[in-house]
């Protein structure tokens, strides 16, 4: 008994209302997550008669017209490609760049570095119209590697930020020790350095693959307007002014969750540590 009334007397009523307070914020937050996933297997009817009720059955015709009358597949595969290839590139490019001006300590490494973070400082929308005549001149407008440069330019600035923080606090001896072994600069990188920036990557694969998979303005804009272009874009176009498919919206909502759900929940603990690694090292 003497346990538990030092356990009860520890537990402050601020405490109880701080709990309850983010219970109901995170109900909130996951309340739209279960409304459409419940309404992906509802009929359209079923919907707009009421839309928190609970499916009267398991209906799955909303999947079925997805993926068979529209562009969705299309769409589909080009937000993976968009993801893959953008994180891949940002994965390859961005931590070698960030390694070689951690480990160079001259005047031109830091103006590199500054010129990395005042890029942060700019909105997109101050340079979006200049940016799209860019590629135009590039001949990468209307097409896949238009968003894909966008997207690894994008990250360049943040993706330093965080990287050149973690392999500051990374031994040099490390470093040395595999130069005296007969590696080469880039060898000790990727089989020496980069495994130890497993928290700083995930971190960097989770954020990056959130904004490029429910991009919405950049496909919508630098993508051809005829045929598919992504998920979110194509699922806006399901809404119609006049009428709307809400099943088939839905679906696609439930279609465009899950695949980031599975990649978030395989890498949040990798997650969580590259966040309060870098809180701290920064």
């Amino acid at each position: 008994m003497s346990k538990e009334k030092a356990v009860r007397s520890r537990i402050r009523p601020g405490q109880v209302a701080l709990f309850l307070f983010l219970t109901v914020l995170a109900l909130l937050f996951v309340s739209p997550l279960f409304i459409s996933f419940m309404s992906a297997f509802k009929t359209n009817g079923e919907i707009l008669k009421d839309p928190i009720a609970l499916p009267s059955g398991f209906y799955t015709g909303g999947f079925e017209y997805l993926f068979a009358k529209t562009d969705f597949p299309k769409a589909f595969f080009h937000s993976m490609f968009l993801t893959i290839v953008s994180e891949t590139l940002i994965i390859a490019v961005i931590p070698m760049g960030a390694y070689g001006i951690a480990r160079t300590r001259t005047k031109l490494s830091t103006a590199i570095y500054t010129f990395f973070l005042a890029g942060m400082m700019i909105p997109f929308q101050a340079y979006m119209v200049a940016l799209f005549r860019q590629l135009n001149v590039l001949g990468l407008f209307g097409t896949l590697a238009g968003p894909v440069v966008i997207y690894v330019a994008g990250a360049s600035g943040f993706g330093t930020l965080l990287f050149t923080s973690f392999v500051s606090g990374i031994p040099q001896e490390i470093e040395e020790a595999a130069q005296i072994d007969g590696c080469s600069a880039l060898r000790t990188f990727w089989q020496i350095v980069f495994p130890l920036l497993k928290p700083c990557t995930a971190s960097m694969v989770i954020l990056n693959g959130l904004g490029i998979w429910n991009d919405f303005l950049m496909p919508s804009l630098v993508l051809p307007s005829t045929g598919a272009k992504t998920i979110n874009v194509e699922i806006y176009r399901f809404a119609g002014e006049l009428s709307s498919r809400w099943d088939i919206v839905f679906s696609g909502v439930v279609c465009g969750i899950v695949p980031i759900l599975i990649v978030f929940f395989c890498l949040q603990g990798y997650f969580v540590k590259g966040i309060t690694a870098g809180a701290a090292k920064g």
